[in-house]
């Protein structure tokens, strides 16, 4: 007579396995199985209450699953959730009419582990689940530093071209942002205005004070362009005291001289560097782009200088709209191909 397997022996080498009496009921459980439903006691239970056949169809009865020794067999938990299993029984030999049903996962090895928190010292250490549950680990790690390192290549790359737009020194968008988004407005169907703005004096404070004193101010008034223009509004640096201020969706010029008026006034006020004040004011001149004729952006940027040219010439510290008539002025005289030959 040979004797019954040890269940200590195979709760080690099969930990998802079950062993039934001759009369179908659940002698003993492996320690992995009863994870699976750890309040509940399957011993003196009905194998098949506890479980439902789903392959073969033909298992209603315990004595179709003894005709079934060693076919595999699909089954499911009875009670929720209905976790799918596969498994195989076996007969033990001689004559007690005990049998040992072997379980697996098979391939939902993956929502097992998920759902019922199982670790590799859950299976058996030959296991192939084990290799898998590594294989899926590691390429969890991979997926994971892959992510992480994708990120970060994002975040350098938009880095990289937020600081291709910006100023270093006071923070504004710089020349080339300016250029992109004139470009997408000169193409597009909507209202917009451009103001060139240019400090007066701005070159007595570095001539008297330094250029550390030019460089606070020049944060100062960006600072102050900032506040007194709206979140959808661009303020650019293009040049050592000059700056665009770029506004789209403008309906009225009425908006645009406010605008003006307020930059001009605080950038009146006095600035304080250490003991000294520095004070400078600003010339403005703006170009009104409200109906269907759009120029191109030379010939925008000419108009805003031209404008820009008007205000310097009529006493600095005011704001001037471009009209072609400014062109023909004899007081104006020739107006400047660019922006860098305005006497500051």
């Amino acid at each position: 007579m040979i004797d019954a397997p040890c269940p200590e022996v195979l709760d080690v080498l099969c930990p998802m396995h079950l062993m039934l009496g001759a009369d179908g009921c659940i002698l003993h459980v492996g320690p992995t199985l009863q994870k699976l439903r750890p309040k509940c006691d399957w011993v003196g239970q009905p194998f098949l209450e506890v479980f439902r056949i789903k392959r073969p169809r033909s298992i209603t009865e315990m004595a179709d699953l003894r005709r079934a020794a060693h076919l595999k067999l699909h089954l499911v938990l009875s009670d929720m959730p209905e976790t799918e299993l596969k498994g195989l029984m076996v007969p033990i030999p001689g004559d007690s009419g005990q049998v040992i049903v072997n379980m697996s996962f098979g391939i939902s090895i993956l929502d097992g582990v998920r759902d019922y928190a199982l670790t590799n010292t859950d299976f058996a250490a030959t296991d192939l689940a084990i290799e898998m549950l590594y294989l899926v680990e590691a390429k969890s790690a991979a997926m994971d530093a892959s992510g992480k390192l994708n990120t970060r290549l994002q975040g350098a790359k938009i880095a990289a071209e937020e600081q291709a737009f910006t100023d270093t020194l006071t923070g504004l968008k710089n020349r080339r942002a300016m250029d992109h988004i004139l470009s997408r407005l000169i193409a597009g169907d909507r209202p917009f205005a451009v103001m060139h703005i240019d400090l007066d004096h701005f070159k007595a404070v570095n001539d008297t004070l330094g250029h550390a004193a030019g460089d606070h101010v020049l944060q100062c008034v960006a600072h102050i362009m900032v506040e007194e223009t709206r979140d959808t509004d661009t303020v650019a640096r293009v040049g050592g005291d000059e700056f665009t201020v770029i506004l789209p969706d403008v309906r009225k010029d009425t908006i645009l001289r406010r605008v003006g008026q307020r930059i001009i006034e605080r950038i009146e006020h006095p600035i304080a560097f250490n003991s000294d004040s520095c004070r400078i004011s600003a010339s403005i001149g703006t170009v009104w782009i409200g109906g269907s004729d759009r120029p191109s952006m030379e010939d925008l940027l000419s108009n805003a200088d031209v404008a820009l040219y008007a205000s310097k010439h009529a006493g600095r510290a005011c704001q001037t709209f471009y009209t072609p008539a400014l062109r023909q002025s004899d007081t104006i005289g020739t107006a400047p191909e660019g922006r860098g030959n305005l006497d500051s």
